[in-house]
C-alpha cells in the first residue's frame, strides 16, 4: 500500500523539527517563486446529500470535513474515500453543542470518549478540524493534549481559526504535528457577490505568499462560484492541491499573517 501524502508531510515535519524556524530563508524564497498553490475544505457536510454530491463533483482534490452528528456523514465519508478525496472529521467544539461537541470543562477522559465516538460515526478519517470552537482552540492544555493524541493516531490537524486567540495551531507546531491553518472564509457573507470577493482574495493571496488554505460551507452562492471558478484555475497559473501536499509544501511553517518568522503566535 503506497504511503497517504499527508504522511509525507508528517515526516517532512519531523525531520525539520529541530531546525530553528523549520526552513531557511532560501526555502521560503522558492517556496514563494513556484506556482502558487490552493487547498479547499469543504465545512458542514454530511446534512444535504444533493449540496454533498455536489461538492464531490467539485473537479479536484476538496477536502469534505464532515459533522459527526449528522445523518448521512458515514454514507458521505464512504463515498469521498470512493472517489479518493480526502476525509476530515469536522469536530465540534464549544460554543458548539451536541453529544460529541468538546468544552472546556471536560476532563481528558471524556473527550477521548467523544473523539473516540465521532471518529467512528464518520470512517476513513484522516486529519481534523474544528467545528466552531472558539472557546476550545483557546485552551492551551486542551490543545496540547488533542495534538498529542492526534500524533498518536497518526492523523492531521486544520485549525480553522474560528478566535483570534487560538492557541491550536501553535500547539500543533510544538508537538512538530502535520498541520494546517487556514487563510481565508469562503462564505462568512454567503451573498454571491462577497463569495467572489474572497475568492478573488484568497487567489490574491496565493500569489502573494505562494499558498492560500480556504475553508467554505455548502451554500448554493459558494458551490455555484467553485463550479465555475475551479476549472480556471490552471489558466490563472494556481494549482490546486490537497491537504497532504500543502502540509509538505508549507512544513508547517506560519504564514506572516499567523505568526513570525514561521514560528505560530
Amino acid at each position: 500500500m503506497s504511503m497517504p501524502r499527508w504522511t509525507a508531510g508528517l515526516a517532512l515535519l519531523l525531520a525539520l523539527a529541530g531546525q530553528p524556524g523549520f526552513a531557511d530563508e532560501a526555502d521560503a524564497d522558492r517556496r514563494v517563486a513556484a506556482r502558487p498553490s490552493l487547498t479547499l475544505i469543504i465545512d458542514d457536510l454530511g446534512q444535504n446529500p444533493a449540496r454533498d454530491r455536489r461538492v464531490l463533483q467539485l473537479p479536484g482534490p476538496v477536502a469534505l470535513a464532515i459533522l459527526p452528528d449528522t445523518r448521512h456523514a458515514a454514507e458521505l465519508a464512504e463515498q469521498a474515500h470512493r472517489a479518493g478525496k480526502t476525509v476530515m472529521l469536522h469536530m465540534p467544539m464549544a460554543p458548539a453543542g451536541g453529544r460529541f461537541a468538546w468544552h472546556p470543562q471536560l476532563p481528558h477522559d471524556e473527550l477521548a470518549r467523544r473523539l473516540d465516538a465521532a471518529l467512528a460515526a464518520v470512517p476513513h478519517v484522516r486529519g481534523l478540524n474544528n467545528h466552531m470552537g472558539s472557546a476550545m482552540t483557546e485552551q492551551p492544555q486542551a490543545m496540547a493534549w488533542l495534538m498529542g493524541e492526534l500524533q498518536r493516531r497518526h492523523l492531521f490537524f486544520l485549525d480553522s481559526r474560528t478566535s483570534p486567540r487560538t492557541v491550536a495551531a501553535a500547539s500543533a507546531q510544538r508537538t512538530a504535528l502535520a498541520s494546517l491553518s487556514r487563510d481565508i472564509f469562503l462564505d462568512d457573507d454567503p451573498s454571491p457577490a462577497a463569495v467572489a470577493e474572497r475568492f478573488e482574495a484568497a487567489i490574491a493571496l496565493a500569489r502573494k505568499q505562494g499558498s492560500v488554505v480556504i475553508i467554505g460551507h455548502p451554500h448554493e452562492s459558494t458551490l455555484a462560484l467553485l463550479e465555475r471558478e475551479l476549472p480556471r484555475l490552471p489558466a490563472q497559473g494556481i494549482e490546486w492541491v490537497d491537504v497532504g501536499q500543502m502540509i509538505a509544501t508549507r512544513g508547517n511553517r506560519a504564514m506572516a499573517a499567523h505568526g513570525r518568522g514561521g514560528i505560530y503566535r
